[in-house]
């Protein structure tokens, strides 16, 4: 199968500022705090349930929660200590789910029955990669063993990995490649042989050289891969550049329809800080506990990329960065375009989180809305093709089957549309309310 030598063209896009501030700064590890609130949905799917009780003494990389749904990934321990309650908390999506709290004791001691698992079938693959906890990283959180589940009869031939990290802020991704490159190819390389997948294209922003020339190195330089069938394809910095469906079409040239996957072209695509946990997984036994994220912003202090237990809260990390340069005026979990605005830093990291965000008020402030121009550039530049105005106009008038029509449920949400728009039209806010309304009709 070839190669492409230059990436495929895309549709719409943006040029966002990249503010990698943090981007040559090596990850540090943070100390277990003295608490962790973990919650019980970290991932697309339903929730777990607690497998444990207040006075319950855990280990880290010990189960906590599973579910015998087929969307979902089981939670583990990120600390060691005692469980003190099972709790409710209220995510930054609105909805409140139960949580396990585990008052640390300091000493990080690893759960005895950790081994790693064996691993010689797509099978095993498949079973170890649920077994592990691992959920998307990059921010979505689809659990991975869905995800290398290819149906029977379907053929994957080119397996991506993401390491655009095309948001501002955000260089978690970059450090990973950096830090763990090895533990990259790895995994790679495992993925690819069971599920017998011909090329690898490793796509990376041009904005990220360094990324580019270590894996490179790497790669063209394995003796497990004497045809070059792992290569590196570099990548125009735009936004969203690492959206799923953007970066198959940017990579391969194929287009994944309104509600199909990546699969039914062909291809899986992984985040890198996501294979590299997996190679790293099999190797030790020990299961998704810890996250590195980039924190960031101008409320923040000193910003870094820091490994946390997963379920620290929010405030506590921003204390080991130095604190707050006085009261922020917004906190976001995620990147600028696609992140979450949180009512407070008492909230814990989650297994998707790839950035914590700080601003001041001069930064957070957005200018007030005014009427639209009918410029287009919302439609321009929009990845999917959509036509936001109309949807816009299908929203006010409640007309389920035009929403329908228009494609509303498509919409990923990259914020390309507003960042766009000159009038500072709210044209995400008013997207989700189209699909609110057609998933209230029942209709999808």
């Amino acid at each position: 199968m070839q190669f492409p030598k230059h990436p495929f063209r895309t549709h719409g896009g943006a040029h966002v500022p990249h503010r990698k501030h943090t981007a040559q700064m090596e990850s540090v590890v943070m100390p277990p705090p003295d608490q962790v609130v973990i919650p019980m949905s970290q991932h697309i799917g339903a929730p777990c349930t607690p497998v444990v009780k207040a006075g319950d003494l855990v280990k880290v990389g010990q189960l906590i929660g599973d579910s015998d749904k087929f969307v979902s990934a089981p939670i583990h321990a990120s600390v060691s200590g005692k469980v003190s309650k099972i709790t409710t908390v209220l995510m930054p999506s609105g909805m409140e789910v139960q949580a396990v709290v585990i008052d640390s004791d300091g000493e990080m001691t690893p759960w005895e029955g950790l081994e790693p698992p064996k691993v010689e079938t797509h099978q095993d693959l498949v079973k170890a990669a649920r077994a592990s906890g691992l959920v998307g990283l990059g921010g979505a959180g689809f659990p991975a063993h869905i995800k290398l589940n290819v149906p029977e009869g379907r053929k994957i031939d080119t397996l991506i990995i993401n390491v655009a990290e095309c948001e501002p802020y955000i260089t978690a991704d970059h450090r990973e490649a950096l830090e763990n490159s090895w533990d990259v190819l790895s995994g790679i390389y495992l993925v690819k042989d069971l599920l017998n997948i011909d090329r690898t294209l490793i796509a990376v922003e041009k904005n990220k050289p360094d990324v580019i020339k270590v894996l490179s190195e790497i790669a063209y330089s394995d003796t497990r891969d004497p045809e070059n069938k792992v290569r590196v394809l570099p990548l125009k910095a735009r936004y969203p550049q690492g959206a799923e469906k953007v970066l198959v079409q940017a990579c391969t040239g194929r287009r994944i329809g309104p509600g199909k996957l990546p699969s039914d072209v062909g291809c899986l695509v992984m985040n890198v800080t996501s294979i590299a946990f997996l190679s790293r997984y099999l190797k030790t036994g020990m299961p998704l506990v810890s996250k590195r994220i980039t924190v960031d912003g101008s409320a923040v202090m000193e910003p870094k990329n820091v490994i946390v237990p997963l379920g620290t809260p929010i405030e506590k990390v921003i204390e080991f960065c130095g604190g707050y340069r006085g009261d922020p005026a917004k906190i976001l979990m995620g990147g600028p375009m696609m992140g979450l605005a949180l009512d407070s830093d008492a909230l814990p990291v989650l297994k998707q989180n790839n950035a914590i965000l700080a601003f001041q008020e001069q930064d957070a402030v957005l200018p007030a809305p005014t009427a639209c121009i009918h410029c287009g550039r919302c439609v321009e530049g929009c990845p999917m093709h959509l036509m936001p105005p109309e949807i816009s106009r299908a929203v006010t008038t409640k007309d389920i089957d035009q929403l329908q029509k228009l494609g509303v449920m498509t919409c990923m949400e990259c914020g390309t549309c507003a960042y766009n728009c000159p009038a500072g039209r709210q044209i995400v806010q008013n997207i989700r309310l189209g699909k609110a309304l057609v998933k209230n009709a029942g209709k999808r």
